[in-house]
This record gives structure tokens, C-alpha cells and sequence, in this order.
């Protein structure tokens, strides 16, 4: 016999069916306190899912350029480091107008003199000779030692600095540079495709860039002149590009004939050419993103070990032939920077 249903009306409540069928209990809401963890969780785990993107992806487009240029320079044939160095300048004065005036990543910020203005075409010069030196180098050298070269840049940085502003550091990071500049002369002395030429405008470069930094340090700081990263380069770029035309007319002057038979027969060029202008941005845009989502250090550390990864990576694709004591020579600078990297840190913390 089936049990009857009885209607049970309450005052101020809804009618309510009243059966001996087991009732499913629904779990109470959880504490605000325990959502909230929840969401924290969810918001930390994709924080770290963008950071390990922004990190990738400055790796990809640092290691990125590197091998485009190399492959371009080297193995395409496309013989022109000047012009090459110029429409990255464009590229990077194009997509800088467009990050800032358009995108808005940071605030715009203009050239308040001409005392100003001077300063940065300065800059632009320097940083001229230097990208332009490590494109040419990339004709003659590998990039392994490419790298190798560049990452003895802390040591060319603590000689200007002591040469241009007195600078002294302390004897623990002057000790610091004795095993960059040892691993450097151990890999020269080992390297099977050295190229007295290609060390020299390396090494050009490598000072270059530390010049850059330490007059860049000298030059704009009063804090009317100070220009956030992305803004300095919206500046720097066409300057450079302007900078670098006479030279690319006058050293290179059968680039555009060239570059227009070689889309005719192969219209792969464009699309290299405009993919490795566009990552040469990319690398300081991802700069910018790192400094922004880690710390200034973070970039620095990641620094260190690019020039190992973009070796390795080289090595891998090009095949091109290394030595053990080479290898060794590498790794005793990069061993060398980190340990410049921690005596200045170290430095800065006793000063303070």
C-alpha cells in the first residue's frame, strides 16, 4: 500500500509536500573567507601562466633575431648588415608609435629641450655602432662565440664606468671579471671558425652597448630628462635610422636593386626581411613586459642565461663545430658574469 502525501500549509511560507522519500541535503555556501581563497589560487596560478609566457617569449624573440640575422647575413646570402640594422631601427620606431600612441602601454612622454634632444642623437649614435658592429660580426663568427663575446659586456661596463665617472667597485667585483675575461681568451684560442675580423667588430660591439649603458646612466638623470624604456626608443630609433642611411647609400649602396631581383626570383626575402624587423622589436618590447611582471633583476638574470641557450641552439642548427676547451672557456664566463651579477648586488647592499 502506497503512503499517502499530505499538503502542510505553514503561516508565511510556501506550501511544501511532505513525503517519507529521502531528502537530498545541498552543501551550506562556503565562507566568504574560502571563495576568496579560492579565487587568490586561481588569480596567483594565472599570473605565473602569463609571466612564464612573457619570459618564453623573451627568450624566443632575443634567441630569435639572433638566428634570423645569422641565417640571413651567413647562409641566405643577403650580405648587408647596414641596411639590415636600419629597417630594424624602422620596424622599432613603427611599432613603438604604435605600443604608445595607439595601444597606450605607458604614458607618451616628449623631448622637453634641445639640450635633451642632443643627448639622446648621442645615444642613438652609439647604439648605432653597436647593433651594427653585432650584425656584421654575425658575417664571420658563430653565433656561439657570438655570445661568448657579448657576455664579457660587465667587464667593458666597470672599465667606462671608472674611465668617464671615477667609478671605483669594489675588489670583489673588480675579482669578479677575472674569470669573464679568462673564458673569453680560453674560447678565442679554441674556436675552429675564429675570424680575427668578426672578434674584432664583436668586441666593438660588446664595448659599444657598454658605453651606451654608462652614458645613458650619465646623461639623462635629472628627472625632467628621465624617459621611461619604451619612450627612449620611440626616439632613439629613427634617429638611428637616420643616422645609419647615408652609410648603408654610401657602403651598400646595390642593396635596394639587389633586395628587388631577389623578391623577383624568391619572395621569401620579404617575408624574412619584415620577420626579423618585427622580433628585433619584439626583443624590447619583451624587455619592457619582463622588467614590468618580474624585477630589473629578474631581466638580468635571464640575461646570463640567454647567451648559454642561444649557443646551444645555434650549435644545433648551424652544426657549426665546437671544442671542448671552448665549451669550458664559455662556461667560465658565463660563470664569471653571475658572479659579477652577485658581487655587485652585494655592493650596492653595503653602500645602502
Amino acid at each position: 500500500m502506497v503512503e499517502a502525501q499530505t499538503w502542510t500549509t505553514r503561516r508565511g511560507s510556501n506550501p511544501r509536500l511532505e513525503t517519507t522519500e529521502q531528502v537530498v541535503d545541498i552543501p551550506a555556501t562556503p565562507p566568504g573567507g574560502v571563495r576568496n581563497s579560492g579565487f587568490a589560487i586561481g588569480s596567483y596560478l594565472s599570473s605565473n601562466v602569463l609571466t612564464a609566457l612573457i619570459i618564453a617569449s623573451w627568450y624566443l624573440s632575443n634567441i630569435g633575431v639572433l638566428l634570423l640575422n645569422k641565417y640571413l647575413l651567413s647562409f641566405y646570402g643577403y650580405r648587408y648588415p647596414i641596411f639590415l640594422t636600419m629597417l630594424h631601427m624602422l620596424s622599432c620606431a613603427g611599432y613603438s608609435y604604435v605600443a604608445i600612441n595607439w595601444l597606450e602601454l605607458v604614458p607618451l612622454q616628449h623631448i622637453l629641450s634641445r639640450r635633451q634632444f642632443l643627448k639622446i642623437f648621442a645615444l642613438s649614435a652609439i647604439f648605432c655602432f653597436s647593433v651594427v658592429c653585432g650584425n656584421t660580426s654575425l658575417r664571420y663568427l658563430p653565433v656561439s662565440f657570438n655570445q661568448a663575446i657579448g657576455a664579457t659586456t660587465p667587464f667593458f661596463t666597470a672599465i667606462f664606468a671608472f674611465m668617464i665617472t671615477c667609478k671605483k667597485e669594489t675588489g670583489e667585483v673588480y675579482l669578479a671579471l677575472l674569470p669573464v675575461v679568462f673564458g673569453i681568451v680560453l674560447a678565442s684560442n679554441s674556436e675552429p671558425l675564429f675570424h680575427l675580423f668578426g672578434f674584432l667588430i664583436c668586441i666593438g660591439s660588446t664595448a659599444g652597448r657598454a658605453l651606451k649603458s654608462v652614458i645613458q646612466g650619465i646623461i639623462l638623470t635629472s628627472e625632467a630628462e628621465k624617459l621611461h624604456s619604451m619612450n627612449l626608443l620611440l626616439y632613439m630609433a629613427p634617429m638611428a635610422a637616420l643616422i645609419l642611411l647615408p652609410f648603408t647609400l654610401y657602403i651598400e649602396g646595390n642593396v635596394a636593386a639587389f633586395t628587388v631581383e631577389k623578391a623577383k626570383g624568391d619572395s621569401f626575402i620579404i617575408f624574412l626581411l619584415i620577420g626579423n624587423a618585427t622580433v628585433a622589436y619584439l626583443v624590447n618590447l619583451t624587455n619592457f613586459l619582463v622588467t614590468k611582471h618580474t624585477s630589473a633583476l629578474t631581466l638580468q638574470v635571464l640575461g646570463n642565461a640567454k647567451a648559454a641557450v642561444a649557443a646551444v641552439v645555434s650549435v644545433l642548427i648551424f652544426r657549426n663545430p665546437v671544442t671542448v676547451m671552448g665549451m669550458t672557456g664559455f662556461a667560465i664566463t658565463i660563470m664569471g658574469v653571475v658572479l659579477y651579477s652577485e658581487a655587485k648586488k652585494r655592493s650596492k647592499v653595503t653602500t645602502h
